[in-house]
């Protein structure tokens, strides 16, 4: 029987890039579609990706295993563009960068649209040469599930709605170096894709077909990095 793993997001074309990414493992990949009662927000207050990804994920497993009860996992990511000449910006607001008042305390959780976001980072970039204008994608992704046996005060409660506790049973980065272009280019991808110019694939991310970015993006090298966990866990398991 695969294991269902739930993805803690409503973005159809992340589901689409993990479930191609995962189509050989043993794993059935859930939407919060598949949820009864759906999957509440849980705010991203975390200082990096790591952090969010993992009150995310054990969020997520809390929730899954009590709505669809047997064992499900939960799968979260946070990722994010983080700009040389920004000093790492926008990096975990990457999300929501248009939204960033005077002070970072003043976003709220909410994101704002992918060409607000492009927009600011072009302002943000105006006037600096090619050579000034490195940054890298980082991704991070958490998969926890329900911890049988422990009770809040052993595990942890984070005040998410839901009953079951929880443990973390993996996590993985990966990341890719490219440069900020100083217009969009290319309608595949979605975030900052029609900005970021990978040099080994000589276009930008925006240009790749979902195949091709796999193959080189953060999210395909964290997503290889769980999925050789994912076989040494199911081997061990068959043993």
């Amino acid at each position: 029987m695969a294991q269902r793993i739930l993805l803690a997001s409503g973005n159809a074309k992340k589901l689409a890039e993990l479930r191609a990414l995962c189509a050989e493992l043993p794993v059935e990949i859930l939407s919060p579609a598949d949820l009864p009662h759906g999957l509440p927000d849980v705010v991203e207050d975390g200082d990096t990706f790591l952090a969010n990804a993992r009150k995310k994920a054990l969020a997520a497993a809390r929730i899954a295993t009590d709505q669809l009860g047997g064992d499900v996992w939960a799968l979260a990511d946070d990722s994010g563009l983080c700009v040389d000449a920004l000093d790492g910006a926008p990096g975990v607001y990457s999300a929501r960068y248009a939204l960033l008042g005077a002070a970072e305390g003043d976003v709220d959780g909410g994101n704002a649209p992918d060409g607000s976001n492009n927009e600011k980072l072009l302002h943000e970039l105006q006037g600096l040469p090619a050579e000034q204008r490195g940054a890298a994608f980082h991704c991070v992704i958490v998969v926890a599930r329900a911890a049988a046996g422990r009770d809040d005060a052993a595990a942890g409660h984070d005040g998410v709605e839901g009953s079951a506790t929880t443990e973390e049973l993996f996590n993985v980065d990966g990341s890719v170096r490219g440069r900020i272009l100083e217009a969009a280019d290319g309608e595949q991808g979605f975030g900052y894709d029609p900005l970021f110019w990978h040099e080994q694939s000589a276009c930008s991310f925006a240009r790749l077909s979902g195949e091709q970015k796999a193959q080189v993006s953060h999210r395909g090298e964290a997503v290889r990095q769980l999925r050789e966990l994912l076989q040494v866990y199911f081997g061990k398991e068959n043993d």
